[in-house]
């Protein structure tokens, strides 16, 4: 059984896509996967059960990235063909199901959008499937008894980034002495072009207790990670989805992006924000009144770690 899945360019939405793909693996084991993605998300599908290859999608004029794509594949009968982009692609190939997405329900969650579109009730949670390569590699980098707190500080655009003092500040109330994460590991993931901007919260933590994952580490090793973690806190971002998918307490800071549609998915997922609607941190944004941190100023420390302290509660509940 062959199938096709095509899927997003950014590493959020390719994360909650693996809802559908968990799915389709499940009522179709055995089968032999291609997953088409943008660059950035392609480490995301490595270890998919089946996987025959990754095609990562450069973006090209005339939108001949589509033409490459099915050139790639046009030779192989799918038996499910997924084009979560909308493109043609799929109405060109000899395939047998066809799932594609081409009219988008913007206000329900994404993951219940995907839903709707298979055609079932639910699906299962995003997942991020890891070999035994990249967890033996976390367990070395995590190795001891101290627990984890993982930090996402930044996002793909300023607007969406809480304060970086205000991590820091959180970070120490969270693993400082006599807090409820005391002595933990603080593992902080960023992208390397985002590494100056973490800077601050990079040199609060103790050498010996930070785990740096800012220089480019592959992403099913950060995933790896987080699956270990007692906590991850962050902004609204691909590596908050990761989180959640890897089986992380994620709590996702939101400001001018909506929770309802884009928040973190799972049991022990939770979201938080300030008193202003992201419709109106919005328009503030198409104002002009853009810059990193300046949409998440009204979300307090306060708040932030009373949400966490109440889902590390419900972690060690569960």
């Amino acid at each position: 059984m062959n199938l096709l899945f095509v899927t997003a360019t950014r590493i959020g939405d390719a994360v909650l896509s693996t809802a559908l793909l968990a799915h389709l693996l499940e009522f179709h084991p055995g089968a032999r996967v291609t997953v088409a993605c943008g660059p950035a998300a392609r480490q995301l599908f490595a270890a998919v059960p089946g996987l025959e290859r990754v095609v990562a999608m450069e973006k090209r004029r005339f939108s001949a990235h589509w033409f490459a794509l099915w050139a790639g594949v046009v030779g192989t009968r799918w038996d499910v063909a997924v084009d979560l982009r909308g493109s043609l692609t799929t109405s060109f190939l000899l395939r047998g199901r066809a799932i594609v997405d081409r009219k988008p329900f913007p206000r329900i969650h994404r993951v219940r959008e995907l839903a709707a579109l298979a055609g079932v009730d639910a699906l299962p949670p995003p997942r991020i499937w890891l070999s035994p390569a990249h967890r033996a590699r976390a367990a070395a980098l995590l190795a001891g008894d101290a627990p984890v707190l993982a930090v996402g500080p930044a996002a793909n655009w300023g607007a969406k980034t809480w304060p970086i003092a205000r991590f820091v500040d959180l970070v120490g109330r969270l693993a400082g002495p006599g807090a409820p994460l005391a002595g933990a590991r603080v593992l902080v993931a960023a992208a390397p072009s985002e590494r100056e901007r973490v800077a601050p919260l990079l040199a609060a933590i103790p050498p010996g207790r930070l785990v740096d994952m800012t220089a480019g580490a592959d992403l099913l090793d950060v995933a790896a990670c987080l699956e270990r973690a007692r906590l991850f806190v962050g902004n609204d971002s691909g590596l908050m989805h990761m989180a959640a998918a890897a089986g992380a307490p994620t709590l996702g800071l939101f400001g001018p992006s909506s929770e309802q549609r884009y928040g973190p998915w799972g049991r022990l997922a939770r979201a938080v924000r300030g008193p202003e609607g992201f419709e109106d941190l919005v328009g503030r944004a198409v104002r002009g009144e853009r810059g990193h941190g300046v949409l998440m100023e009204s979300l307090p420390v306060d708040k932030v770690e009373a949400a966490a302290l109440e889902l590390l509660a419900a972690g060690s509940a569960g």
